[in-house]
């Protein structure tokens, strides 16, 4: 499969029984940082299609909860992506949307992408996130849910 010119991000949460939101962040394998699901699109994948995908494989969320686009995009510089080579010399920075999805009760189960998650409030997520892109979109994601609480 080809890597497809976009990135997507996406935010489970949950809002337990006391009303509070809480985020999934991941710990990741390769690199001790913390964010949010993470991936690239393949072939003909639409940025939801990818979301999907990349969650289930990197958390075993299933496809069919819920997903939604945030507004939040961000550009990721092109240095970040082995593939970059695919995408022509005129190509800078590639695209990334970002996603939010509630997973309930769902158990989240790590792929060996990630060492660890954790179940956190939106406070300790923005202190532990270590890209801006996720901070930004976990702030979109926050202030979308309160709205309709």
């Amino acid at each position: 499969m080809a890597r497809a010119p976009f990135q997507v991000l996406i935010i489970p949460y949950r809002i337990a029984t006391s009303g509070i939101i809480d985020v999934a962040i991941f710990l990741r394998s390769d690199a001790n940082f913390w964010q949010g699901i993470s991936g690239g699109g393949e072939d003909d994948e639409t940025p939801l299609e990818a979301a999907k995908r990349e969650s289930f494989e990197e958390a075993k969320i299933p496809s069919n909860l819920d997903f939604f686009q945030l507004d939040n995009t961000n550009s990721v510089p092109l240095g970040f992506f082995k593939d970059r080579y695919l995408w022509g010399e005129d190509m800078y920075v590639v695209p990334e949307y970002s996603f939010g999805v509630d997973i309930g009760e769902h158990e989240i189960e790590l792929s060996p992408e990630h060492s660890e998650y954790r179940w956190v409030t939106y406070e300790e997520a923005e202190k532990l996130l270590k890209f801006d892109s996720n901070k930004t979109a976990l702030w979109e994601l926050n202030e979308r849910i309160l709205k309709v609480d």
